[in-house]
């Protein structure tokens, strides 16, 4: 072993051949404790810094620490990367990296047959066997027949490595990660000197950790090229990508830029009152490390507190944004309702996850759309836009804020566990690109009217304290110019009408809806959210074998832009599916009368690329455009 611990390649390493390949699907699966989002995270980076395409899928179970070796404590990541454009992270996996009993009997049935498995032989131990529910080792009795499987002993091979590096046995099977990480690196042909780097980095304040998980690397980097057990390593063809400067980025990640960048565009402070949630948290700990772009972020002690400050800074001339998920939103619904009778610019993200009660908190769902829509007491209209990926959540954000502060109301921002985890490639927009958000404070008190109303029907946005403007707001009704308390019939209906009056104007100010394939025909696929990358493919695929299917995709979803009814009749056939059960698909047959047909899923998981297809193949010979 002591090959394992060079900085250099073995001299030797066995002449090889390279296989090129257009695209790979590759799932590390494991322990909870294993490590696996870190491996895959590591992988992807690499990817990342090659230039190549790709989409990743994070796939963890709620429980902080799930039982060693169970079947319920199973941890994975899937990445799809490729020459070219990368819409999802892959159907089925062409490589299983499974790092126990446990994770093989999970994920075999999702495996391409005639994928390549590489188990860790050191973790197919009889308890392990016995809690992963094999009555026998499914290495040796015909369970991996038709598969390509390559048995190492990764438990093994990363102990002999560390057996002087002076960590217990408990951290130095935390080690075997990055064991396997190395021999992913070689076997697909990436350079490991930044992962050495990214480790470094990350464990800088425990070197002796960081020593470790090097040498753990670089262990497998040169197990897999010394070894003779891989005659072929693989090599995706160099991507042809927009010309610029790109890096990897999450969902939540994009988001908290997009909030400070939108804060820099209007010159405004930004403010974030949250409470932590998954799978939203990670916004609140990004623009917590961004507090010198001036921001400020308070974590509240609930939901409640969260959006009533982020209220309270709004009224205070700043730009206010909370973040939650679905139980979250249920909470501050109260305080939503209040923003909506002030009429205060703020922005309320919702990264929604399985449902309903605490759910499935780290699965994906798209279930909480009525509830942006509808769920508030009283007539209490919200812009609500949605995000269809990890790097349109910067869009997103900026957009969100723009229509908050241009119209003075509050808008719900929807983006979901599978876009906020996952990652992808972004090309970092030049500044000079990004459009203004312009913010006019009233400092003119002649005439002043706390809810008089320019041609957006926004009333106008005075910072306390502002000489000759003080005024009372509140959440009972106002008097429709003074912001005077006011039970008067008539003016509740009239207040009522124009805020509603507001929230449908924004389709006025909404960019020209976007038909991907034929502009009339017979069907046409309508998605929003975490769709898009599946919906596209699948449209991709169904016009290769000769169906003229479109597609759109909807961002903004209250309200639905002005032409989408002129649109949709133009086909036959509507279908839309969603990761609930038809919810965007009740809005439309409720705004237009028009006989959608629903495509529905809720198994936590995104959709396959193939149950679209098929649904559309199905529509087209089953002589169901109608």
């Amino acid at each position: 072993m002591q090959s394992t611990q060079t900085d250099s390649p073995s001299d030797q390493a066995p002449v090889r051949a390279i296989e090129e390949l257009d695209s790979v699907v590759i799932r590390f699966v494991g322990d909870s404790g294993d490590g696996m989002q870190l491996t895959g995270t590591g992988f992807s980076m690499a990817v990342a810094k090659a230039g190549h395409g790709f989409t990743t899928h994070p796939d963890y179970p709620s429980e902080i620490r799930a039982p060693t070796g169970t079947l319920f404590g199973v941890s994975g990541y899937q990445i799809q990367y490729a020459s070219g454009q990368v819409f999802t992270s892959g159907d089925a996996p062409d490589v299983l990296v499974a790092m126990n009993p446990a994770a093989l009997k999970t994920n075999l049935p999702d495996l391409k047959r005639g994928g390549t498995i590489i188990a860790n032989t050191g973790a197919f131990t009889g308890p392990n066997l016995k809690k992963a529910g094999y009555e026998a080792n499914p290495l040796d009795n015909g369970s991996c027949d038709g598969y390509r499987l390559y048995r190492i002993d990764i438990s093994g091979l990363t102990a002999a490595a560390l057996a002087n590096s002076g960590l217990s046995k408990k951290d130095v099977g935390r080690c075997k990660n990055y064991f396997a990480l190395g021999l992913m690196l070689c076997l697909y042909s990436r350079p490991m000197e930044e992962e050495v780097r990214e480790i470094r980095e990350k464990f800088a304040t425990k070197p002796e950790l960081a020593d470790a998980n090097v040498l753990a690397l670089k262990a497998g980097f040169a197990y897999a090229e010394s070894t003779e057990m891989f005659a072929v390593s693989y090599q995706v063809r160099e991507s042809a990508a927009r010309p610029g400067t790109y890096r990897s980025i999450s969902g939540n990640q994009a988001a908290a830029l997009g909030f400070v960048a939108a804060s820099e565009l209007a010159d405004t402070p930004l403010f974030l009152g949250s409470y932590p949630i998954t799978p939203a948290t990670d916004i609140l700990h990004e623009l917590s490390a961004l507090k010198h772009f001036n921001v400020t972020t308070f974590q509240a002690e609930d939901e409640i507190a969260g959006i009533c400050s982020a209220i309270g800074a709004a009224y205070g001339g700043s730009l206010g944004l909370t973040t939650t998920s679905g139980p979250g939103m249920a909470l501050k619904t109260e305080a939503l309702g209040l923003a909506v009778m002030l009429e205060l610019p703020l922005v309320v993200v919702n990264v929604q996850r399985g449902g309903p009660s605490t759910g499935l908190p780290t699965k994906i769902e798209q279930s909480d759309l009525l509830q942006a829509v509808y769920g508030r007491n009283g007539e209490c209209p919200v812009p609500v836009i949605a995000a269809r990926s990890p790097a349109d959540c910067f869009d997103c954000a900026i957009e969100a804020l723009r229509i908050a502060v241009k119209y003075m109301t509050p808008v719900i921002l929807l983006s979901d566990g599978g876009i906020g985890n996952a990652a992808e490639p972004w090309l970092i927009p030049d500044v000079a690109d990004l459009p203004p958000i312009d913010v006019k404070y009233r400092t003119d008190a002649a005439g002043f009217q706390p809810y008089a109303r320019d041609e957006n029907l926004a009333r106008p946005w005075v910072v306390p304290g502002t000489p000759g403007m003080e005024h009372r707001i509140g959440g009972l009704e106002k008097h429709f110019l003074t912001g005077d308390i006011s039970h008067d019939p008539l003016n509740h209906q009239k207040m009522v009408n124009v805020r509603a009056a507001k929230v449908e104007g924004i389709a006025a100010d909404l960019p020209p809806l976007r038909v991907e394939g034929p502009v009339v025909g017979e069907l046409v696929l309508v998605g929003w959210g975490s769709t898009y990358g599946s919906i596209a493919q699948a449209c991709e695929q169904a016009r290769a074998q000769g169906i003229p299917v479109a597609r759109l995709h909807l961002r903004y979803v209250n309200p639905l832009p002005a032409e989408l009814e002129e649109v949709l009749r133009r086909y036959k056939t509507v279908l839309v599916p969603e990761l609930n059960l038809g919810q965007l698909s009740k809005l439309l047959r409720e705004r237009y009368l028009i006989d959608v047909k629903s495509l529905s899923k809720v198994q936590g998981k995104p959709f396959k690329v193939s149950e679209i297809l098929d649904r559309i193949v199905e529509l087209s010979r089953g002589g169901a455009y109608v």
